[in-house]
């Protein structure tokens, strides 16, 4: 087992989100099939987004560094960096407020 730096993974993945056209950079930091539990980084430069989706199981976004939006519908919760954000389970969209990086945590449903 191999110990993963979240904050090194942070700057990197913001740094290639800066040069994307998208905004974004993602990559899965702990998963596989004999896993139930799926981590995931995502770097999103200020202004980018992920569109409104599904929640493909129970979720929570921990904000690593800078300021994000979470919205269901009329609802929203903002996070700054070391606040964990429950995902709803209903369709939902996240936004940088400010350059920002999260871990999503996802346990798939049966």
């Amino acid at each position: 087992m191999q110990t993963i730096s979240l904050d090194t993974q942070a700057g990197e993945h913001l740094e290639r989100a800066a040069a994307s056209s998208s905004g974004r950079s993602a990559a899965t930091v702990y998963a596989g099939h004999e896993h139930g539990l799926r981590h995931t980084l995502l770097a999103l430069t200020a202004g980018s987004g992920l569109a409104e989706h599904d929640n493909p199981g129970d979720a929570t976004v921990l904000v690593l560094r800078g300021h994000v939006r979470l919205t269901e519908g009329d609802t929203s919760w903002e996070g700054r960096a070391g606040d964990l954000i429950p995902v709803p389970p209903a369709r939902h969209s996240l936004d940088a407020i400010e350059d920002s990086a999260v871990l999503l945590t996802i346990t798939k449903r049966d």
